[in-house]
């Protein structure tokens, strides 16, 4: 994805803030497009399935405060070891796994980071719109949930923030798949 200026990034985070007040942000991530301009404002048309279907996702720029971890906080956190345990505590067990009934988002899902001969995007496709709903907006998992706590939620921030890696950089996954 091409980066664009500052200022245009600035107005998207302000769009961003002022659309997940009045919108459920899911009702725009997801929306098939062919170009940007069919996207809503704090969002771009990306190809993220495996038969190359383009929707619109969220883009902003990314932003860390010491209360996200900041630049120190350690080693890059991965899925295998850190997200992937998070993500099956709180967003899987009938929403964004094999059973959506409690969700009526079908179009990814969290229990694996990338897409199993189904096309439907994992977790690393969807890394940016985990960020936002996980850790900065804070409207997911939904009230009643089990939630992360304050700590999980800067870990997925610097997870994203990171590059959203499987396992760590010798490949391996003490935590299992």
């Amino acid at each position: 994805m091409a980066l664009r200026s500052p200022v245009p990034l600035l107005a998207c985070g302000a769009v961003l803030a002022v659309v997940a007040c009045s919108l459920n942000v899911d009702d725009l991530a997801g929306k098939a497009c062919t170009d940007n301009s069919e996207c809503p404002a704090a969002y771009a048309c990306t190809a993220l399935g495996a038969d190359g279907q383009r929707t619109c996702e969220v883009i902003y720029p990314p932003h860390y405060t010491e209360a996200d971890g900041g630049a120190d906080a350690g080693p890059v956190p991965t899925y295998c070891k850190d997200v992937e345990p998070i993500l099956a505590a709180t967003c899987v067990s009938t929403c964004h796994g094999a059973d959506t009934s409690g969700s009526s988002q079908t179009s990814f899902r969290l229990d694996y980071y990338e897409p199993t001969g189904n096309g439907v995007p994992g977790a690393r496709a969807k890394a940016l719109r985990i960020r936002v709903r996980a850790s900065d907006l804070k409207d997911m998992p939904p009230t009643g949930s089990p939630q992360p706590t304050t700590e999980e939620r800067a870990l997925i921030a610097r997870w994203v923030a990171g590059g959203a890696p499987l396992c760590d950089s010798t490949g391996t996954n003490d935590a299992g798949p």
